[in-house]
């Protein structure tokens, strides 16, 4: 339970206030942590960083100068986090220390200084702050359309000059800088972004003469500059949609469109603005998206039967079926369309509809995708093929399709959302968007959620380690996989 706090703020701080309207976006945190710092702030809310020159005072957010235990700090006394590391300082100090090496190096040039950040790091020449830096490369990947900010492209290499489709703006993409941009209070460009994203949604849409139902969202799209018609000497700018056409596999975005219905109510949130959300065109594309989405098939299940590659990435990732990542963002996305359908276009039985398949799917969701070592035990001794009512094996999940990693790698305690589930297959697979965004909307429960977050700490060299948190997790040490990427 050391870190279950922390990721919680990380993760789900802003996220909650998107789907509640009782709370409010958090404060950010102050910089960057690492897992041991976090252990160790628990214990010590003044925990040392860069050898206890200074502490980090949680509850003010400021810096503090306290005595080093190692070296001596005398001759910094008059340093403020304001007026950083000057050269001046850094040879004062290396004197009173007889120039020994140690961790906070100086450099010799008179014209560059180290300072230190707000964030608690000591970084060389211009002072900026990593977050600076953050949003200096965001900006320099903003697409306008018109003279007017539209999204931000999927990637920005120089270069490489095979892009593929990383110069579109996806929208998948986008959450996350749109979010950042409603937390900087620039609202403009995820208000433009929502509003033509929705124009595209009517495009005619087909393929070998077959067309998709009405709601489904692009994956991207593209600002071109073309010939005016009937004069080749002018030019316009179009939006050039993707809806799949051209995507490695064919596939349909299904993730786009609740993705877009999250990001509606994010902005709703942030920006105080709710005239966009109650725009009948708003209000239209919303409903054909959940109408879409609440379409009745031959699937027995309230989970959304979807293809392999139609949400995350476009590439073979052995998810077809009923993916955890796509329940996750279809109970967000419902939640968030409840609360901004309006009277006059949401109605009694698109509501009824709305809620009954609310109840329904988070009760599968927490009854039949959880896995933890009490689960994989009753697994285990599962009887197959069975015929009745009452039977316990629902979906005929054989024991033997348990994988070896997984009994050596479940912790005692804690334990997490299965990567997806249909008759006679589970993937047990730790997918890391679908178990944090889980949490976040509240799909699983509280207790599930600590155990998320006590198996990610107990976990943490496997999930994390040196990288960013991974997409998925599972062990490949030894095993050549030849078939599909979800074979156990």
């Amino acid at each position: 339970m050391a870190t279950a706090q922390t990721v919680t703020q990380v993760c789900g701080g802003t996220v909650p206030s998107l789907f509640s309207s009782k709370t409010q976006l958090s404060k950010s945190w102050p910089g960057p942590l690492s897992r041991s710092f976090v252990r160790h702030k628990r214990r010590n809310p003044k925990a040392c960083i860069a050898c206890q020159f200074l502490r980090h005072n949680v509850n003010s957010n400021s810096l503090q100068l306290t005595k080093c235990n190692c070296q001596r700090a005398e001759s910094v006394s008059g340093l403020t986090p304001k007026d950083g590391w000057h050269g001046d300082n850094a040879k004062e100090y290396s004197a009173t220390n007889g120039n020994k090496p140690n961790a906070l190096e100086f450099e010799k040039s008179s014209s560059e200084r180290v300072v230190l950040s707000s964030n608690g790091f000591f970084q060389k020449g211009i002072p900026q702050s990593l977050e600076d830096e953050a949003w200096e490369l965001l900006k320099e990947s903003v697409v306008n359309y018109c003279g007017s900010p539209v999204g931000t492209v999927a990637a920005k290499d120089t270069t490489d000059s095979n892009v593929l489709n990383y110069d579109h703006v996806f929208i998948r993409d986008f959450i996350p800088s749109g979010i950042a941009f409603l937390l900087k209070g620039e609202h403009d460009i995820v208000r433009n972004f929502l509003l033509h994203t929705l124009q595209l949604q009517s495009w005619e849409k087909t393929m070998d003469c077959h067309s998709p139902g009405q709601g489904l969202m692009p994956a991207s799209f593209k600002v071109r500059t073309v010939p005016l018609d009937g004069d080749d000497s002018a030019t316009e700018e179009i939006l050039d949609p993707d809806f799949g056409e051209a995507a490695i596999g064919r596939v349909a975005p299904v993730d786009s469109g609740l993705w877009w219905i999250i990001l509606l109510r994010a902005y709703g949130k942030c920006s105080g603005d709710l005239s966009v959300q109650e725009r009948i065109d708003v209000q239209t594309g919303m409903k054909m998206i959940l109408r879409l989405c609440l379409a009745d098939g031959f699937d027995m299940f309230p989970t959304l039967l979807v293809t392999d590659g139609s949400c995350m990435i476009d590439r073979r990732m052995g998810i077809h079926g009923h993916p955890l990542e796509i329940q996750a963002l279809f109970y967000s996305a419902l939640r968030c369309a409840r609360e901004m359908l309006t009277p006059e276009v949401g109605p009694d039985d698109l509501i009824r509809a709305l809620n009954n398949r609310l109840i329904a799917l988070s009760f599968h969701i927490r009854e039949y995708y959880w896995i933890d070592m009490k689960k994989l035990n009753e697994i285990y001794r599962y009887k197959t093929e069975e015929y009745s009512y009452d039977a316990v094996n629902k979906f005929n999940i054989y024991p033997d399709q348990i994988p070896p990693w997984l009994v050596e790698w479940m912790p005692n305690s804690g334990g997490y959302l299965i990567g997806n589930l249909q008759p006679a297959h589970m993937d047990f697979r730790f997918f890391s968007l679908g178990n944090l965004w889980s949490i976040a909307s509240n799909l699983a429960t509280e207790e599930q959620s600590h155990a998320i977050l006590d198996l990610i700490e107990t976990k943490w060299s496997d999930l994390v380690a040196d990288m960013p948190f991974k997409i998925c997790y599972i062990v490949l040490k030894g095993v050549r996989r030849q078939k599909a990427p979800h074979a156990s």
